[in-house]
């Protein structure tokens, strides 16, 4: 985690380049061989690459001789007018902060909300209920056409990865109000999420449909900790070390017993390392307290097939691990997000890591860190002063302008949740930014959402 760092210049906000520049990746470097191809070693673990072409560099220096032979003589004629501060602490309107083109990237709508079929699981019976547009209220599910693999869906569409428990329950059994209605999926549909639910004031079989799906999104041991401190334990228990021998190379989330996600470009920088040296430790907080050999060893690495080295596309990746984590109070899942949920800009998530506390240091924390940053719209991260194009659709922009909190070199592959009530999301994999925590530079990560079904059937199959 990188807090605000001081005596840090903001990026001229007129600086349109050709095309979005390189990016340095936020992982521990290590071994040249092993490196992408166009990768250099980096001064941050968010030293972006930067290099300018030949061309731009000598007009540049002509345009800044004639600049300062100008400047001299303008002087004397013009004071200059008070160099503007950003204030730290305060959140920056979008609208009004940057007078940069646009042209590089319009803001992706989110997706429609049209859908006519919502579930919920109520958490004290585990009871499932329904929601058919245009009625308001929350039904009961009748077991009538109710199958498993019709429970799979519903899990996956709430964000967790697997279905764990279902069963019909007597209506005898509960105490329900004389007002309750229910709802029953119309015959000869399979069991469609989006098919015909059919209101009932009863149901025939005298049973209605509990669903447990798998744990995801708790802390039983959250404190209360301000960002940028050090963290207590069981307070992000999703929160993984992904190791090269003994070495901290990433961040990682838990998503089941057997899954961790991180980012493709973590395991695509040192692919030639043996398999059998990738280690992933959960429920830790300082490395120190590491034992030789105590991690979970890495059984298989499944990295988007459409990954790109090139321009950091599709920058996830699947571990399978050979032994099942143990669930505890320290160590548990994170939820995915749900089928068409959105998170709007201005939303406040929590990043997390084990990276460098400024650009300046070159190892990592011993202590997880974490910190707040606000979700930011694409549409203002493609802006010719920011990142000038270079978001694609499978990436989301998260931090401030001014450059007071980031996600920092050693942070990459490691979560970005964000709260939805009492349950914690996964929106974002730490990705690539350039530098750390620079003014107009915040932070980018793969958006979890658009990897949805790719991550579920990924678990499923394998």
């Amino acid at each position: 985690m990188s807090p605000m760092l001081d005596g840090q210049a903001p990026m001229e906000a007129g600086c349109a380049e050709e095309g979005p520049g390189p990016r340095i990746f936020r992982t521990e470097p290590g071994d040249s061989l092993q490196r992408p191809e166009a990768q250099q070693p980096p001064t941050s673990w968010a030293g972006r690459w930067c290099s300018r072409r030949c061309s731009c560099a000598v007009l540049g220096a002509l345009g800044l001789l004639a600049g300062v032979s100008v400047g001299f003589w303008l002087l004397g004629l013009y004071p200059g007018p008070a160099a503007s501060q950003l204030i730290p602490g305060t959140l920056q309107d979008e609208k009004t902060t940057l007078s940069c083109s646009e042209a590089n990237g319009k803001e992706a709508l989110p997706p429609s909300l049209s859908r006519t079929v919502s579930f919920r699981i109520n958490t004290e019976d585990f009871l499932l209920e329904v929601q058919v547009r245009p009625l308001p209220g929350w039904l009961l599910v009748c077991r009538e056409g109710w199958s498993p693999a019709l429970g799979v869906r519903i899990c996956r569409s709430l964000g967790h990865l697997r279905l764990t428990h279902h069963k019909g329950v007597n209506l005898s059994d509960i105490k329900l109000n004389s007002s309750q209605e229910f709802a029953q999926l119309s015959p000869g549909l399979g069991g469609l999420l989006e098919g015909v639910w059919q209101p009932r004031d009863n149901c025939t079989s005298g049973q209605i449909v509990s669903l447990k799906c798998s744990e995801c999104g708790a802390r039983p041991l959250a404190s209360r900790i301000v960002g940028g401190q050090a963290v207590a334990p069981g307070r992000w228990p999703w929160q993984a070390s992904v190791a090269l021998g003994s070495r901290h190379m990433c961040g990682g989330s838990v998503l089941a017993p057997h899954w961790v996600v991180t980012a493709a470009h973590c395991m695509h920088s040192f692919r030639l390392s043996r398999l059998s040296s990738w280690q992933v430790h959960a429920g830790l907080v300082s490395h120190s307290t590491i034992r030789p050999h105590e991690g979970a060893v890495v059984e298989r690495i499944i990295p988007h097939p459409l990954y790109s080295a090139q321009n950091h596309d599709y920058d996830v990746a699947l571990l399978r691990l050979r032994t099942p984590l143990n669930f505890s109070d320290t160590v548990g899942a994170v939820c995915l997000p749900a089928k068409e949920q959105d998170f709007p800009r201005g939303s406040q998530c929590w990043v997390s890591g084990w990276g460098h506390t400024d650009s300046t240091r070159t190892h990592s924390s011993d202590s997880l860190q974490d910190t707040v940053v606000q979700l930011l719209s694409t549409q203002l991260c493609n802006s010719s002063c920011v990142y000038n194009g270079a978001l694609t659709p499978r990436m989301l922009c998260a931090g401030y302008l001014d450059g007071r909190a980031d996600a920092c070199q050693g942070d990459s592959g490691g979560p970005l949740v964000c709260p939805d009530g009492g349950t914690w999301r996964l929106v974002g994999v730490v990705s690539w930014g350039q530098g750390c925590a620079e003014p107009q530079h915040p932070g980018v990560y793969a958006k979890v959402a658009e990897f949805l079904d790719w991550i579920q059937d990924t678990a499923w199959v394998h």
